[in-house]
């Protein structure tokens, strides 16, 4: 997909609230799941991706306020899909509009989404252009171990849609930040960065 190229004064910023997590007994049965909470702030929006499981509030509220930006302050709240570990604190953005886009829509400057099934039927990613681009995969790629092992999401509805989903994530993306893991490079093969944390 083509997307106008921007100055660099006008890529989104991206950070990460809070990565995701996930335990898993002996046999692989997922004992807890919490989401990534990511940031972005392009130069006409505040855009929060998904919000995280319950009882997180005050932990997502704290490291918005690190980087000076209050719940009133954002505009737009995404969901990669409706797991209640990705939007049980979407009342904190009492004054944000949720947005559910459809595949390609341009939601601000420099930041679109992607339909990416699998997971869920309802499962999309974010993509922020800039120097480097972010895909916030969701579920769609909850893990840095389901990147380097190439197996698709443990628990999905529809495997072939998520091998395709992960498969095209990988293929335009420099760094994932993955629903249950912290971000990695897609060129390295490891964890990295955000560029606004380097």
């Amino acid at each position: 997909m083509q997307r106008e190229i921007m100055h660099c004064e006008s890529f989104p910023k991206v950070f990460l609230l809070k990565p995701g997590s996930i335990v898993r007994d002996g046999s692989g049965r997922i004992l807890d799941a919490r989401s990534s909470v990511t940031l972005i702030m392009s130069k006409e929006e505040t855009i929060v991706v998904d919000t995280g499981l319950a009882g997180e509030g005050r932990r997502i509220l704290d490291a918005l306020n690190r980087i000076g930006i209050r719940p009133e302050d954002v505009d737009i709240v995404i969901n990669t899909h409706t797991h209640s570990d990705h939007c049980d604190n979407n009342h904190l953005f009492c004054r944000a509009q949720i947005l559910t886009p459809a595949d390609g829509e341009l939601i601000a400057q420099g930041v679109w989404a992607m339909r990416t099934p699998g997971h869920s039927m309802d499962s999309i990613s974010i993509v922020a252009e800039g120097p480097k681009r972010i895909v916030i995969a969701g579920d769609a790629l909850p893990t840095f171990g389901n990147f380097i092992k190439n197996i698709p999401p443990f628990l999905h509805v529809n495997r072939e849609l998520a091998v395709s989903s992960m498969a095209k994530i990988i293929s335009i993306a420099d760094i994932v930040i993955p629903g249950h893991d912290l971000p990695f490079s897609v060129r390295e093969r490891s964890f990295t960065k955000l560029p606004e944390d380097e």
